[in-house]
């Protein structure tokens, strides 16, 4: 039997096919005979017994004939490891594009290529990325109420939020670097850069700084910074604040229920007993800026820059409160459970050098690359991440409470409002990054909280209790945390090599030269080729995180008698504090992952601002909450209730900007 090599195969299932296709559009009855889908018993005999069948034949199994030979490949590229938990994805197999070049390639790195030959291969630029956000939230919770059978009505003038807004306009001009406007441009990037960094210089000449600050600037700073001192470790926010587990199952919620005391009594006799209580809450607002930036965009073993190197590092944290309550002396007999408010700015400054990890020296030793590879940006390099988070809450509460014998609960606060953001950027590492201007390295984070918490508990002439009551007026936390992780040593900075310089002016020129000085730079040792990137322009890289939150909660509270049962046995929880500003945030920045070359200019600046003020208003704890309160009470009649609810006068008077809302569901509004 003659075997059949796979070509003449091939042919042969071919022409068998083609003689198929032929005999089925000619509708033989031979090929109907033998049609798969026929039957059996319906198959003739003579369709069997006359046909001859011959395999003179005998084919082999699946060959393909294609002869597998791994192609070249290169020595594996070293790329450093990045320390802090930060890992570059491993570097994918490039493919071989193109001969090129003068330099020999070792015949035995490269089996298919003659002594004499070069090539490239092809990498892909990292491109410019730029998120401008901005994150704004408002909640107006101004509460008007009356609980309890007191036959009163309480119509105090309205907390104008004006001085708030006043305050909170002063306090962020006086800033060292003010409000900063968005850019438009590149531009307009680099002279933000500069004037930020023209500010930092002056607020060091000052003393102290403004609003009494403490101010820390140097080339490097290094270490964690808690209200202007020293500290060996943060504090921690759940010390100090716990948010509530709103995912909590019904279950749990069901067992908490459960396990709350009974406010009613069943007697023997069947009589039943309510316990009378008053409870308020009137603060305990929650307000949270958070942003996480974490910018590992590109970088390089060695960068080199032809014009000049403009990094500035600042953190910029204020905390502002205004809390001065005026209590009625009808209430000395009360526990007081006010705790301290609490401020902190906790600023951290941490920076890791790439070449003390012990990855740089990995492949020294292994001689010098002979090859390299070069992709070019036209124009500038933008890496922009420009962060603004504000949030704006009202919580002016005004009620009237007195005891009806009942359990009564009045929760005219417990608000939370929420700013967050993640961003995380990576792209592409090289060894050699070129660059045809200047580099402009900036981050910043600019935080401010400012809490207005004057509130005023008066009572009602003929006011008393027997019964116990507790006051909270105080307890609010101001909480700003900010820390700048830069991925790079802060002495990495060396002159411009010549090599460098001429490498630069012929890419300039369109050519793709790389001078032997920079082929047998320290840095590259070990290394079979060099990934180049070559920016023609500037490389903008900017960080800029602004939290802004601004907290009003001016509570006006008159305490009262029911006129039919006074219930002095009541007891009572007046709580007006408690509220929670918190900024968030941390930027995580690579600048670069061994040396760097400065042709021009080098300039390192690194500054802390922390501010912590507390300002009260003598004048208006020298007022009697009694007399305030009472000014504003006047007793219900028939005339009263009878009136046009919107008429100013009746009750709680409605502005016509809406000061007021008559919010008595906890809604949202605003």
């Amino acid at each position: 039997m003659t075997t059949m090599d796979t070509i003449t195969e091939e042919i042969a299932h071919f022409i068998g096919l083609f003689h198929t296709n032929v005999e089925d559009a000619r509708l033989r009855d031979a090929y109907k005979d033998f049609s798969l889908y026929t039957p059996e018993q319906f198959i003739p005999p003579s369709a069997v017994t006359q046909s001859h069948f011959e395999a003179p034949y005998d084919l082999l199994g699946f060959d393909p004939y294609v002869a597998y030979k791994s192609p070249a490949s290169f020595t594996p590229l070293w790329h450093p490891r990045f320390v802090g938990g930060y890992d570059h994805p491993s570097i994918p197999v490039v493919e071989i594009r193109t001969l090129y070049g003068r330099h020999e390639m070792p015949q035995h790195e490269y089996p298919f290529y003659g002594s004499g030959k070069s090539f490239t291969w092809e990498i892909q630029p990292p491109g410019s990325v730029a998120n401008f956000i901005v994150q704004a939230a408002s909640l107006s919770d101004n509460d008007s109420f009356a609980v309890g059978g007191h036959g009163l009505t309480f119509n105090p003038t309205p907390v104008d939020n004006g001085e708030l807004l006043d305050t909170a306009q002063q306090v962020l001009s006086d800033s060292p670097i003010g409000h900063l406007e968005m850019p438009t441009s590149g531009a307009d990037l680099i002279e933000i850069i500069k004037t930020v960094a023209d500010q930092l210089d002056s607020l060091s000449a000052e003393s102290g700084g403004p609003m009494g600050a403490f101010v820390h600037q140097s080339a490097t700073i290094d270490g964690i910074y808690v209200n202007g001192i020293l500290v060996d470790e943060a504090p921690k926010l759940e010390d100090h604040h716990s948010f509530e587990d709103d995912d909590a199952d019904s279950s749990d919620v069901d067992a908490a229920d459960s396990a709350q005391p009974s406010n009613v009594k069943v007697f023997a006799d069947g009589s039943v007993q309510v316990e009378a209580s008053v409870e308020l809450v009137g603060g305990n607002n929650t307000a949270v800026n958070d942003a996480v930036l974490k910018n590992i965009w590109t970088g390089a073993t060695v960068t080199a820059v032809v014009g000049d190197h403009f990094e500035i590092n600042a953190i910029i944290q204020i905390n502002v409160l205004h809390d001065t309550d005026a209590i009625t002396s009808a209430i000395n007999s009360w526990t007081s459970d006010d705790v301290p408010d609490e401020i902190f700015n906790i600023a951290t400054f941490q920076r890791v050098d790439p070449l003390e990890s012990g990855n740089a020296s990995a492949h020294a030793g292994g001689g010098y690359p002979g090859s390299w590879a070069v992709t070019e940006i036209h124009g500038d390099l933008l890496i922009a991440n420009w962060l603004e988070q504000y949030i704006f809450m009202s919580d002016n509460d005004v009620g009237i409470l007195s005891s009806s014998g009942a359990t009564t609960k009045v929760i005219a606060g417990d608000n939370t409002s929420v700013n967050q953001t993640s961003i995380y950027e990576l792209s592409h590492a090289y060894d050699l990054i070129l660059i045809g201007g200047s580099l402009y390295d900036a981050n910043i984070i600019h935080q401010t909280n400012i809490l207005f918490d004057n509130d005023v508990v008066g009572a009602v002439t003929g006011f008393g209790t027997t019964g116990e009551g507790t006051i909270s007026s105080a307890g609010n936390l101001l909480w700003n945390q900010a820390h700048i992780y830069n991925i790079g040593g802060a002495d990495r900075f060396d002159t411009l090599p010549s090599a460098y310089v001429d490498a630069a002016n012929d890419f300039a020129g369109g050519g793709r030269d790389l001078p032997d000085g920079i082929l047998t730079d320290s840095a590259f040792a070990g290394l079979a080729g060099l990934r180049v990137l070559y920016i023609s322009g500037d490389l903008l890289n900017i960080q800029y995180v602004s939290q802004t939150t601004i907290v009003g909660d001016s509570d006006q509270i008159a305490l009262a008698m029911n006129a039919f049962n006074p219930h002095a046995e009541a007891t009572w929880s007046i709580s007006t504090g408690g509220n929670a500003l918190i900024n968030n945030a941390a930027i995580a920045d690579l600048d670069s992952l061994g040396r760097t070359y400065v042709g021009g200019e080098q300039y390192s600046q690194e500054t802390l601002f922390q501010s912590g003020l507390i300002s009260s208003h003598p004048e208006w704890a020298a007022h009697d909450p009694d007399a305030l309160v009472n000014e504003a009470v006047a007793f219900l009649d028939d005339s009263m209730l009878d009136a046009d609810p919107t008429e100013p006068g009746f009750g709680m008077p409605v502005e016509h900007d809406g000061q007021y809302q008559n919010d008595g569901l906890q809604h949202v509004l605003g």
